[in-house]
């Protein structure tokens, strides 16, 4: 679904939960005639379990995108090897081959990222605006992070992840 400029995402994990207490209200409502009585606040908290993920994913994403032109002026074209924990809090672009790509199905990826330097996790809060599948050739714009918020290896968080043009990258002509 677009709403303005954003395309806004629901996981699947979240059509599951919704489908599932339809469900439970239908059956309740059909078993117990005391449930239909109180149907009149199940069926806008049904409607909210689809809503507050949805206006979620819509502020998160539109964030990202108001964030994407910042961090392109700021980024600091880097390879993998060189993050490390100095470059905690730094904005970066890194350039590299999608090596696995985990927790799609959340709306909450976390893609792995190599280049001929070294690989690294690149963690997104959201689903990025175009399908990134394992060995894409990918631009990642972001600032690098710890792990797990205070402790951890650095990672990055990244605000946008972006397909290249293979033929392009190697200087074949198309």
């Amino acid at each position: 679904m677009k709403i303005g400029n954003v395309d806004v995402k629901i996981s699947i994990l979240v059509i599951v939960v919704f489908v599932f207490f339809a469900l439970l209200i239908v059956v309740a409502s059909f078993s117990s005639p005391a449930v239909r009585s109180q149907l009149y606040w199940m069926l806008p908290a049904l409607v909210l379990l689809l809503v507050m993920p949805m206006a979620l994913n819509y502020m998160t994403r539109k964030e990202y995108a108001d964030l994407e032109p910042v961090y392109e002026r700021e980024a600091r074209p880097v390879r993998i090897r060189m993050i490390n924990e100095s470059m905690i809090g730094k904005i970066v672009k890194i350039e590299g081959v999608v090596e696995s790509v985990r927790f799609q199905f959340l709306n909450r990826p976390q893609f792995m990222v190599a280049d001929r330097t070294g690989e690294i996790p690149v963690k997104m809060f959201t689903s990025p605006p175009e399908d990134i599948r394992k060995d894409d050739l990918v631009e990642v714009l972001g600032s690098v992070i710890r792990r797990y918020m205070v402790v951890g290896d650095p990672v990055v968080n990244c605000v946008s992840i972006r397909k290249q043009d293979k033929k392009a990258k190697s200087g074949e002509k198309s």
